[in-house]
């Protein structure tokens, strides 16, 4: 069993977190932190929680950390560069579930989060937490950058395409749509339900932060350079993402299906749908499932690939557990067994 804490434990992603922790048979959760809630019963502010986690919020100290081997961060981006160096110097294994060791160019990092990194030294340290692409590197990680939700349905929806050099990586787009906590538990009136019910609505068309992290992951997997169309939409609903992938074909004459079933049979968390499927995203709702199913109209050019998650699951803390569960030598689905939400 390992000591666990977390750091950050009030938005959605924290208390999504603190819900698979709670019920982790390998777990003992000693420290929930949060500067502005310190002192309030974490069960208070989060009904759910009450018969499961009997801590308090609590400043996050570093001393405080000495007995622990693990430290998750669900912090704002620009949070855990400046405490993770301490930890890892103590022998204490971190999983940041922001986006502060997801870069590998300090530059490119600066430019699209804003601010000063502050421990540059550690981003070719860190190991990139999409256990499908990545699953050696994360059994002796002693940092993880947890993907950002988008970068993860996305990755998983081309990477058997480009691993099989069978598209053009220069021609991709990926047009996702995502659910309101998305954006994180904070007072902001574009997320009311005023304004947010009944209306979709792209965002951050320009460029959005989560496309040199896409590019960056999808290029690992070929030598050539990828270019991506990423455009990013805001749904009427709580939770998932739904990401609609395009790319132009180099062969017709390829069993996709039986590519793809082949590629993800091993993976206990990608389920590729039979041909003719529309995954939904109710499908995956509370489940660290990915489900994809493909599509080949026209021509037979263009494929068309649909990939579904559970934004605060696969695409944050569910993600999170399960590179935890890599990292310590559990088995891979503990803790992370339950079947989707219906209705």
């Amino acid at each position: 069993m390992i000591k666990v804490a977390v750091v950050g434990g009030t938005g959605y992603t924290g208390v999504e977190l603190l819900r698979l922790l709670a019920l982790h048979p390998q777990v003992a959760l000693k420290i929930i932190t949060s500067r502005s809630e310190t002192g309030v019963a974490v069960s208070d502010m989060f009904p759910n929680l009450r018969g499961h986690v009997d801590l308090c919020f609590s400043e996050p100290d570093l001393a405080n950390f000495n007995e622990c081997d693990l430290v998750f961060f669900a912090t704002p981006n620009g949070v855990a560069m400046k405490m993770v160096p301490e930890l890892l110097a103590s022998g204490i294994r971190v999983i940041d579930l922001a986006a502060d060791f997801r870069l590998k160019s300090v530059q490119s990092w600066e430019q699209w989060y804003g601010m000063p990194h502050v421990c540059e030294e550690l981003l070719a340290e860190s190991v990139y937490g999409l256990p499908e692409i990545n699953r050696e590197q994360i059994k002796t990680a002693k940092l993880i950058a947890n993907p950002g939700c988008y970068p993860t349905s996305v990755q998983l929806g081309f990477a058997p395409l480009l691993k099989n050099s069978l598209v053009d990586p220069g021609n991709l787009i990926a047009d996702c749509k995502s659910g309101v906590s998305g954006a994180g538990r904070k007072a902001d009136v574009a997320y009311l339900q005023a304004e947010s019910t009944e209306s979709v609505k792209a965002y951050a068309v320009s460029g959005h932060r989560h496309n040199p992290e896409i590019c960056q992951g999808l290029q690992t997997l070929i030598p050539d350079k990828v270019n991506l169309t990423f455009v990013p939409h805001l749904m009427p609903m709580v939770r998932g993402i739904h990401a609609t992938l395009y790319a132009k074909l180099h062969k017709t004459d390829i069993d996709l299906q039986a590519l793809y079933e082949t590629h993800y049979q091993d993976e206990p968390f990608v389920d590729v749908m039979p041909a003719g499927s529309h995954p939904e995203t109710r499908s995956v709702k509370g489940s660290n499932m990915c489900r994809i199913a493909l599509a080949n109209p026209a021509d037979g050019k263009t494929l068309i690939v649909m990939s579904v998650i559970d934004n605060l699951m696969k695409g944050a803390a569910g993600q999170a557990i399960q590179n935890m569960n890599i990292m310590f030598g559990y088995p891979e689905t503990q803790g992370l067994e339950s079947i989707a939400l219906l209705p």
